[in-house]
């Protein structure tokens, strides 16, 4: 597992100087002390053949689902392993590999941990490790990331802009496979891979400005997206997206700009995680 090297992004949720030195400390105490901090965005995201000219084992990455996506798009073929640490504000990926469980309990399960592959969605705009939105509702990122940033001007401008399309912008239906949920399409259709590349799909509308002011709640706070009026679209191992306008994307938590044709396929993602929690977790 060592030489092991950390990132760390001060935007972040986590990611506060206290944190790192205390998650350097935890990682230390394990027998894996960073051999390297790159503080992004200060510092690039370090590549695959730097990481290969080093001998890095292992990247543990302490940021936001975003940056992981990033970082792990980069490294994709990579010999080494990713240590995704929850170092964000929902740590989807992280929970995913570990449990819902701060940082300093994972690192004391790295003597235990499994080296693990995953399935994800490849998109024309990147690959989507967590989850994909497509369609007016991914505007709602652009919002987020307003909010993050504490931009008033900006959070104004990108909140009518996202109440607008979500409401009026042409919806996205899914062209095959044939036949799957409404002709007329949905404001959002989420994506999440899952086992045996294959996806679940999911279609979100609104009947009311209840129902709309919910789901726009969801997706701008909490990212969950299941709490909002939605169908069950199914499992398929890829789907075909089309709308009249450009398919606004979400993946990861980061907004994108899609084709008005978009085929998304779920497929396994050559590069390994490192996993603490029980296979059946």
């Amino acid at each position: 597992m060592s030489p092991l090297w950390l990132v760390t992004n001060a935007a972040s949720g986590s990611n506060s100087e206290a944190a790192v030195d205390d998650l350097v400390a935890s990682l230390s105490a394990s027998g894996c002390a960073p051999a390297r901090i790159i503080r992004f965005p200060d510092e690039d995201l370090p590549a695959r053949e730097l990481l290969e000219a080093e001998g890095v084992a292992t990247l543990a990455i302490f940021t936001g689902d975003g940056t992981i996506n990033t970082a792990a798009s980069a490294l994709e073929g990579w010999q080494g392993a990713l240590l995704v640490l929850p170092g964000g504000t929902q740590n989807l990926l992280s929970k995913s590999l570990h449990g819902d469980v701060p940082a300093e309990e994972v690192t004391g399960k790295l003597a235990t941990a499994r080296r693990v592959r995953r399935n994800a969605l490849r998109t024309s705009q990147g690959v989507a490790l967590v989850e994909l939105l497509a369609g007016p509702g991914a505007m709602w990122a652009d919002v987020r990331e307003s909010v993050r940033d504490l931009d008033l001007s900006t959070m104004a401008e990108t909140f009518t802009t996202a109440l607008r399309e979500t409401r009026e912008g042409a919806g996205v239906r899914v062209a095959d496979p044939a036949g799957t949920g409404k002709p007329e399409g949905y404001r959002a259709v989420r994506m999440a891979p899952i086992d045996a590349d294959c996806m679940e799909a999911d279609g979100f509308d609104f009947a009311d400005w209840g129902e709309f002011a919910a789901q726009g709640f969801a997706m701008l706070v909490k990212r969950d997206f299941r709490q909002g009026p939605h169908d069950e679209l199914g499992r398929f191992p890829s789907v075909l997206l089309e709308s009249e306008s450009a398919i606004a994307l979400m993946i990861d938590g980061e907004r994108r700009d899609g084709g008005k044709r978009e085929k998304v396929t779920c497929e396994e993602f050559t590069l390994d995680f490192l996993a603490t929690s029980s296979p059946e977790t």
